[in-house]
């Protein structure tokens, strides 16, 4: 038996017509208003996916997608976050806490059923080892282990987002190799992944923020896409 899909959402209109289209789509949901509800849902059963809206009252989705991060049974269960329309900031601190997409508000229910079935059918792939390579890869002062799925920068962990950890380890793997954003969109997010190709962007941009001087081993071929340099 599949398991539901837990929805945050304060505003009933909202949440009954986005909760009303995924039920439409086949898909099982329950909708929360608050945190509170949702952790007491989480007591009860773990659910396949997780949206969330950010402007929540009391807890905010933010909040709530951290400590879903910090726990281990939620911990890999895909998160997608709900953002109001131009809030950038929003976005980036959704990426940097563990969150695997993002979807700006308003948003067409035909884009979140495409992306929210996307990330279910990676499901019962491991992240980091999905294209069946985990051996421990080295470019630069950067060295990526997908069996511990960590990553370390001059001898030092980096924590990265499973998003920011397999768009790394996929450009990691052929040094030299042009990657379009059509091509990381199918890989990272499934295939016929209905986003839009600057979900790309901001992934690279805090990737690269994490990764410090040795961002500069990303390189963006312009026009096209982005790889990881050529080793010399």
């Amino acid at each position: 038996m599949s398991k539901p899909i837990y929805y945050v959402e304060d505003d009933l209109n909202v949440r009954n017509l986005t909760m009303y289209a995924l039920e439409q789509a086949g898909l099982e949901i329950k909708g929360f208003s608050t945190a509170a509800e949702l952790y007491a849902a989480c007591a009860e059963e773990q659910p396949s996916l997780f949206i969330l809206d950010i402007m929540l009252p009391g807890e905010d989705g933010i909040s709530i997608l951290k400590r879903l991060r910090a726990e281990e049974v939620t911990a890999e269960i895909p998160v997608v976050m709900l953002t109001a329309k131009g809030a950038e900031y929003d976005v980036v601190m959704g990426l940097d806490s563990g969150a695997d997409d993002y979807i700006r508000k308003p948003f067409s229910m035909m884009e979140l059923i495409s992306r929210v079935k996307a990330l279910l059918r990676r499901q019962p792939q491991e992240s980091g080892t999905k294209n069946g390579n985990d051996t421990t890869k080295v470019l630069g002062t950067i060295t990526l282990s997908p069996k511990q799925h960590s990553v370390e920068v001059d001898g030092k962990e980096v924590a990265l987002a499973n998003k920011e950890f397999d768009l790394l380890h996929l450009l990691m793997q052929s040094p030299g190799q042009v990657y379009s954003r059509e091509q990381i969109l199918e890989t990272i997010w499934g295939w016929a992944y209905a986003g839009n190709t600057r979900t790309v962007d901001v992934h690279i941009q805090t990737l690269r923020q994490k990764l410090g001087t040795s961002s500069e081993l990303i390189e963006t071929v312009r026009g096209v896409g982005y790889r990881a340099k050529a080793k010399p």
